[in-house]
C-alpha cells in the first residue's frame, strides 16, 4: 500500500464519520420537543424513535441512518473505482473502512459525547452499498431479519443475528480473492463487534427474558 491510497482510507474514513454522526433520531425527537436521550432506552436509533416518539418517527430515524450510510459509501466506491482508478480490491478496502467510520460516527457522535445508536440501521446501509451489484444477498439478509423479529418480536435478536454479520458474510463470500483479504475480513468483523458491544444490555435482557418486545408499551430505562 503506497502513501496516497492510505491518504485515501484516511480522507474517506474520516468523511464517513462525520456524515454518519448527524443523529436523525436526535433530530426528530427535537422537532418534536424531546430530547431523545432522555426517552425509552436513550439510545438514538429507529428502535427508541419507534417505541417512544411513534411509528412515522421510527421510519424517519431508519430512513435517515440508512441512507447517510448508503450513499456516501456508494459514492467513496464510485469513486474509487472510477475516478481515481483503483483496484476493484482497493476500492473495497476503502468502501468498507468508510462504511465503519459511518457506524463510529452514529454510535459515537463527537457533538453529543460520543453517545449515540447502535449503527444497525448503519450497518444495513453499508450493506448495500457494498453489494448493490449482488441484491439477492441484500434480499435474503432482509428477509432473515424480519422473519426473526416477527417470530420473536426482538428487534434486537434480529440485529444480531443478521445485519451484525451482513459485512462479515459478504467479504467471505464475494473477497475471497481480495488481495488485502486479511485486512478487510478484519474490517468487516469490526461491524459485527461494534454491534454486539452496543448490544450488551440487549444480550443480558434476552438472556434473561426482560428484553422489551416490539410494540410493547413498556420500556426498561437502559442507557447503557
Amino acid at each position: 500500500m503506497d502513501y496516497i491510497f492510505i491518504a485515501e482510507l484516511i480522507i474517506c474514513f474520516f468523511v464517513s464519520y462525520l456524515i454518519g454522526s448527524i443523529s436523525f433520531g436526535y433530530i426528530v425527537g427535537k422537532e418534536s420537543g424531546v430530547d431523545i436521550r432522555d426517552e425509552g432506552s436513550g439510545n438514538t436509533g429507529t428502535t427508541n424513535a419507534l417505541r417512544t416518539l411513534g411509528v412515522k418517527a421510527g421510519l424517519v430515524t431508519f430512513a435517515g441512518d440508512f441512507f447517510k450510510a448508503l450513499i456516501p459509501v456508494f459514492a467513496i466506491r464510485y469513486i474509487s473505482g472510477h475516478v481515481l482508478s483503483d483496484t476493484p480490491d482497493m476500492t473495497y478496502f476503502v468502501t468498507i473502512a468508510a462504511g465503519i467510520g459511518a457506524v463510529l460516527g452514529h454510535n459515537f457522535p463527537f457533538w453529543m459525547g460520543f453517545k449515540g445508536g447502535k449503527g444497525i440501521a448503519v450497518t444495513a446501509g453499508v450493506t448495500v452499498a457494498i453489494s448493490f451489484s449482488h441484491p439477492v444477498y441484500w434480499i435474503v439478509a432482509l428477509l432473515l431479519f424480519v422473519a426473526i423479529v416477527v417470530i420473536t418480536r426482538y428487534v434486537s435478536l434480529g440485529s444480531l443475528c443478521v445485519p451484525a454479520w451482513a459485512v462479515p458474510v459478504y467479504t467471505l463470500i464475494f473477497e475471497r480473492n481480495n488481495e488485502y483479504f486479511v485486512f478487510v475480513l478484519i474490517i468487516s468483523f469490526l461491524y459485527t463487534v461494534l454491534a454486539f458491544i452496543k448490544h450488551a444490555s440487549n444480550i443480558k435482557r434476552i438472556i434473561s427474558g426482560t428484553e422489551n418486545k416490539l410494540f410493547d408499551k413498556k420500556i426498561e430505562k437502559n442507557k447503557a
